[in-house]
């Protein structure tokens, strides 16, 4: 468990400082929600709280070199119990979640805190939800649990509402870039990855790695194909399955967003969750093409991690582009 990585993200400090003035308090949750987009470093912040719950050293906490963290840093800490998507999965198991809540009732083994962490939170099916819910509501003493999700999590009320909720924020633009020239300085220009991250600078250098450049140029050239009719949508569909398609969707959510601030005479901003909504009396046969391939867009992105016909999916939204774009 890589803890001491939270450090070096300076975003996260502001989380760091509420958890520790609530322990300072003695006012430390029984059960923390963490919500975060990607590439914030939301499990870093989450396996820090860990180390900062179970170390040993009062004086530093997590100090790295107590045996609680040197535990941790093994991944052998007893006390510390992990449940994510195990691999090619789709949800979280209920099994995975009875057993978190048999370890969680049970005395620490280094008598102090016992943690519990659901990794994906959003990843829990109806049967693991209601498994995990009266631990919440009747938890042991000296225990914490954690939640990470999306903010677009779709967690039952009654399991988010008895957590106390921590939202990650991208930082300001400004901070995002020098911590990327600092940390990754072979990449000279920043702006185009950190932009499709939506502020996220740990995305930011995943699509950069990703082959950032060579998309881009691809995809504005299928654009330009796509609106002047000369390309055929199943085997462009064809190239995305194959090549990143996930990125590709991403770009083309920011692509459009930002064409439709372009129509609307607005400064192009770093694209945001937000949906982007317009005064009736603007909304032009043209712009409401865009409006719906937008839609379509994040709607696929949605389905994405689902079982979905990707090919096919990809065909019906290749379509609908080449329709609102020669509007």
């Amino acid at each position: 468990m890589n803890f001491a990585l939270a450090d070096t993200l300076p975003w996260l400090r502001e989380s760091q400082m509420r958890i520790r003035e609530s322990a300072a308090a003695g006012r430390l949750p029984h059960s923390l929600l963490l919500l975060s987009a990607a590439g914030l470093g939301v499990e870093s912040l989450a396996h820090w709280t860990i180390a900062f719950v179970l170390c040993e050293n009062p004086a530093s906490r997590p100090c790295g070199v107590c045996p609680a963290c040197l535990l941790l840093r093994s991944d052998s800490h007893p006390d510390a119990h992990v449940v994510q998507l195990e691999e090619d999965a789709q949800q979280i198991k209920v099994d995975q979640v009875r057993e978190l809540i048999g370890a969680m009732s049970l005395t620490s083994y280094r008598g102090g805190y016992k943690v519990g962490l659901i990794a994906g939170a959003e990843a829990l099916n109806t049967n693991g939800a209601n498994a995990f819910l009266k631990t919440l509501e009747e938890p042991t003493q000296n225990t914490l649990l954690i939640l990470t999700a999306k903010p677009t999590h779709r967690l039952p009320a009654t399991v988010a509402s008895r957590c106390l909720r921590l939202k990650l924020r991208p930082p300001p633009s400004a901070q995002a870039l020098a911590w990327l020239r600092e940390h990754a300085p072979a990449c000279l220009d920043w702006g185009p990855a950190l932009e499709l991250a939506g502020g996220a600078p740990l995305l930011a250098v995943e699509i950069q790695a990703s082959g950032l450049d060579e998309i881009e140029a691809e995809m504005r050239e299928s654009m330009r194909q796509l609106a002047a009719n000369a390309i055929d949508v199943t085997l462009l569909a064809e190239h995305w399955v194959k090549s990143n398609a996930a990125l590709r969707l991403s770009w083309l959510e920011n692509w459009i967003t930002s064409r439709l601030r372009l129509e609307l005479g607005a400064a192009r901003t770093l694209q945001t969750e937000e949906p982007v909504r317009l005064p009736g009396a603007l909304l032009k046969p043209k712009i409401q093409n865009l409006f719906g391939l937008l839609d379509a867009v994040r709607g696929l992105m949605r389905l994405s991690s689902t079982g979905i016909n990707q090919q096919l999916a990809l065909e019906g939204l290749l379509l609908l582009g080449r329709a609102a774009l020669t509007s």
